[in-house]
């Protein structure tokens, strides 16, 4: 048997016998509420034959006994006599003193136990209510703590298991990563060895220039994937050059079927950013934008530069989002393509929210229309 079966055989059977404890720690209490509630009626039957002994009692008789039992009863009571109240015991002073909160009590009383009938000092019927005791109400709510209890250690559980889970995955991504950024380098030095030789060589200077971007560019990637796993170093950049650097390098790596905008302030916006993982940012935000529409479109990037934040405006007219996805679009795995593993968005959610401490979010979005996706930087 393979471990994940073992352990999922191991999960469901703690699952089962903590089912299994709680279900007889229940049961165990309400057999002991209905044991405690019977002995309480029993009580409130001798005191009411005490009661009756008292009231028929020949004034030499000894009523120590009678008058000693209904002395100890801290039960609250209730006697009527055709729905008059004749006498009462343990009951609060205020209720006392309210008529309608009397009667209220009353009905309380009706509703907890069946009453007990009673024979009065003249012969007449007499109806005895009463309530439950403190202890019986706290055991009343006992089963309720105790599952409150057992839902609040459970959520502690999960969330441990689940912060742990995370940490794991964390780990191994940040591992992958590294490791890809390892393997990507040494055929990648070899790369500018070749070039170097190119020159001497002197090969056409325009194949040159773009072997040499092409380069550059799976260095930025390198560069890029060395730094997950560990925390980058932020510079005061200018956000709108940055930006615009990214954008310019897309759009001349895509179809002529994509028209792209860039819309700026015309002064330089300074924000304290890593230049490689906001690089990284732009461009999962615009292919992803142009997955949406399939490779033909409109995309437009617009920076707003406002009193305390700075505003990136991605916008698509692809085949947007429904609203109940807004969020679901940033977890792990989440892609509407065939291909791919569904982690631009959620990688770029982490650059941007846990190492620039920005945030991003669907901003709008209509099915069929197009999507607006915004990212935002607090400024220094």
């Amino acid at each position: 048997m393979e471990f994940s079966e073992r352990r999922n055989l191991t999960r469901w059977a703690i699952i089962i016998a903590s089912f299994i404890i709680i279900s007889l720690i229940l049961w165990n209490t309400y057999t002991f509420f209905q044991i405690f509630k019977n002995q309480e009626r029993v009580k409130m039957q001798n005191w009411a034959l005490a009661q009756k002994k008292f009231n028929s009692a020949d004034p030499n008789a000894d009523v120590e006994l009678p008058f000693q039992i209904m002395q100890t009863a801290t039960i609250p009571i209730i006697v009527t006599e055709k729905d008059s109240i004749v006498n009462n015991l343990n009951i609060e002073e205020d209720i006392l003193k309210d008529k309608i909160q009397l009667e209220s009590f009353l009905i309380k009383l009706k509703n907890q136990n069946e009453p007990i009938v009673m024979e009065g000092a003249d012969g007449k019927t007499q109806n005895l209510y009463y309530g439950d005791s403190s202890l019986l109400n706290k055991l009343k709510y006992y089963p309720l703590a105790l599952l409150l209890i057992i839902v609040l250690f459970g959520a502690v559980v999960y969330n441990y298991y689940k912060s742990t889970k995370m940490a794991t995955q964390n780990k191994l991504w940040a591992g992958m990563a590294k490791e890809t950024a390892h393997q990507i380098g040494t055929p990648l030095s070899s790369l500018i060895g070749w070039l170097e030789i190119m020159k001497a060589d002197n090969v056409d200077a325009t194949t040159i220039r773009e072997i040499e971007k092409d380069i550059n560019r799976l260095q930025t990637i390198t560069d890029r994937f060395s730094k997950i796993g560990s925390e980058p170093v932020l510079e005061m950049k200018n956000i709108v050059e940055e930006t615009e650097l990214s954008f310019e390098y897309l759009k001349s790596r895509f179809s002529k079927q994509v028209e792209f905008s860039f819309k700026a302030p015309n002064f330089p916006v300074l924000i304290s950013i890593n230049p490689i993982l906001h690089s990284w940012t732009i461009e999962n935000l615009v292919k992803n934008a142009i997955d949406a529409m399939k490779g033909r479109g409109k995309i437009s990037v617009v920076i707003e530069n406002e009193e305390k934040f700075v505003t990136i405006n991605v916008t698509d007219n692809g085949m947007g989002i429904p609203k109940k996805r807004f969020k679901s679009v940033f977890e792990p795995g989440f892609t509407t393509k065939k291909r791919g593993w569904g982690l631009g968005l959620s990688l770029t959610k982490r650059i941007v929210e846990e190492y620039h401490k920005g945030k991003i979010k669907v901003l709008q979005s209509e099915v069929g229309k197009g999507t607006t996706m915004q990212v935002s930087f607090k400024k220094s």
